[in-house]
C-alpha cells in the first residue's frame, strides 16, 4: 500500500478531503522525524514508539577496493509496535489462513 492509498482509505472512512489528510499526514510524518532527530521517542499508545537506536561501531569492508573501513556508532529510526497491535496482526494472519 502506498501513501496515496492510505490518504484515499482515511478520507473515505472519515469524510474528510483527501487534501487535508495530506496535510496532516504530512504534518505528522514531519513531527516524527523533527522529533527522532532531536532525540525524543514518541510514544502512540495502543499502537507503537517510534524510536532511536544506535548501532554500534563496527568494522566493515569496501568490497570493490578490498579495504577495510570503521564505521562508527551512529543512530536510525526504528518503530516498535504494541502488544495490542501485535496481537491484532497476528489474529488477522491466523484468520486468514483459516479463511475468514
Amino acid at each position: 500500500m502506498r501513501k496515496a492509498d492510505i490518504i484515499t482509505r482515511i478520507s473515505e472512512k472519515t469524510g474528510v478531503p483527501k487534501v487535508d489528510v495530506l496535510v496532516s499526514l504530512e504534518a505528522f510524518f514531519k513531527e516524527v522525524k523533527d522529533s527522532l532527530a532531536e532525540g525524543e521517542n514518541i510514544y502512540v499508545r495502543g499502537f507503537g514508539s517510534f524510536i532511536r537506536k544506535t548501532r554500534a561501531a563496527k568494522i566493515g569492508r569496501n568490497i570493490k577496493k578490498n579495504v577495510a573501513i570503521e564505521i562508527p556508532e551512529h543512530d536510525i529510526p526504528a518503530f516498535k509496535p504494541s502488544k495490542m497491535f501485535l496481537e491484532e496482526v497476528k489474529q488477522a494472519s491466523i484468520d486468514q489462513r483459516k479463511g475468514k
